[in-house]
């Protein structure tokens, strides 16, 4: 079994949600990359007596290296030092050189602020340099320093905010007391495939088959999750089971092909910016409040393909700005295919692109009928050589939820055009 760790999120506005905790996920990307198992990610409130408690189930757990984040900083209520040294058994001492630091650091930072007590600062920086006796210091990326506790578990203890933390997390595995904890970590490959048309159960359905046609199955470690509307597959495995990964690729393949877009990790929106090398796009949307001009946008480089769009929600703008015929409108409703196909087709001229993608749908709350019900949309994808991909779906979910869908149906939709798969 491989070296194992659990990590400690502190901060009660991470707790209640008013800061989104980008610490956990983060070290675990980093623990994936060492070989070290990730058992648990545990997350409380500014209360020692939380901290200690989380501290003590891990170490209940057996993992080797206990990671926290927060509870730093110079005020009341950035305890995980303190907590951290009486679970350690250490006692809890000034280093004045780390004092020193700390100062040198304060007093930099408070030449912006030229109203402010210095002596009141340094003086509740000073908390910042009581460190466990024996540890091993990280120096401040801010102002918190970070330090390792070597034992078992070897505890290393980093601050909140993910741009001093990060830039610390080198520095503390490269310590004799980390190194010493995960020197039975396993090299680990992990491999990601995305998927789009699939559901769940369908997919659930082909890995219960592979289980049964795959010999060594069991040493994969597969996950899955809905993200964004498509299906994302991650195994890790061990190197010498690449032959049993190589096998489930196969079935997958074999049983999916068409809606298995990515076997590399890549997501579709790259793999769009990738088939517009040369061309340009523009973007014609109604739903979907310019989120599919966007997801174009949000790459490097974008600007030499992306032509501009437009978002027309009234009748009054698909005739003005997109030149949708009104007797069109009126005949199929603006939630149709040939207002989709008349949207495209308007980007196309109004910005002298190649390629569009235009969308007009009925996300919610009100505003559907029996026979186009919320979460209609309808797609069109357009080429300058008369080609056009249309499509109409039925999307589940709040307004939110039929945006970013309609979102993913559209870029889907653009990537089997420009490959030619229709």
């Amino acid at each position: 079994m491989s070296a194992r760790a659990g990590i400690v999120v502190t901060g009660t506005e991470v707790l209640t949600g008013r800061v989104r905790d980008l610490n956990g996920p983060w070290l675990a990307d980093r623990l994936l990359e060492l070989g070290v198992e990730l058992g648990h990610i545990t997350l409380c409130g500014d209360r020692p007596a939380d901290i200690e408690a989380q501290l003590r189930f891990l170490a209940g757990q057996g993992v080797d290296l206990i990671i926290t984040s927060g509870g730093l900083g110079p005020t009341a209520d950035d305890m995980t030092v303190e907590v951290v040294s009486r679970f350690c058994e250490r006692d809890l001492v000034l280093d004045p050189g780390l004092e020193a630091k700390i100062a040198d650091i304060v007093t930099g930072l408070m030449a912006r602020f030229p109203g402010v007590d210095p002596d009141a600062v340094l003086a509740a920086n000073r908390k910042q340099a009581l460190v466990p006796s024996g540890a091993e210091i990280l120096d401040p990326v801010g102002t918190a320093p970070g330090v390792v506790v070597a034992g078992a578990p070897t505890v290393v203890v980093l601050p909140g905010p993910p741009r001093e933390l990060q830039p610390m997390w080198d520095a503390a595995v490269a310590t004799d007391a980390v190194q010493r904890a995960i020197a039975g970590r396993v090299t680990y490959r992990q491999e990601t495939i995305r998927m789009f048309g699939l559901p769940e159960s369908g997919l659930a359905d082909t890995l219960r088959e592979a289980q049964t046609r795959i010999a060594g199955f069991e040493r994969l470690e597969i996950t899955t999750c809905l993200r964004r509307g498509e299906l994302e597959i991650v195994t890790r495995y061990e190197p010498h089971d690449a032959a049993v990964y190589s096998e489930l690729l196969k079935v997958l393949r074999d049983k999916h092909s068409r809606e298995l877009f990515s076997t590399d990790g890549t997501f579709v929106d790259d793999q769009v910016a990738t088939l517009l090398a040369g061309r340009t796009i523009a973007t014609a949307e109604s739903c979907t409040a310019g989120m599919v001009a966007a997801r174009l946008t949000d790459r490097p480089g974008s600007s030499a393909y992306v032509a501009g769009g437009v978002v027309s929600y009234s009748n009054e703008a698909k005739i003005e700005l997109l030149g949708v015929d009104a007797a069109l409108i009126e005949a199929h409703g603006a939630v149709s295919e040939p207002v989709a196909e008349a949207m495209a087709a308007g980007a196309l001229r109004r910005f002298g692109a190649d390629t569009a993608v235009a969308t007009t749908g009925i996300a919610g709350p009100g505003g559907g009928s029996e026979a186009k019900p919320v979460g209609t949309v309808c797609f069109s994808v357009a080429l300058a050589d008369g080609t056009f991909l249309t499509r109409t779906s039925r999307l589940p979910g709040n307004r939110s939820d039929v945006r970013e869908r309609s979102t993913t149906v559209a870029m889907h939709l653009l990537r089997r055009a420009l490959t030619g798969d229709r």
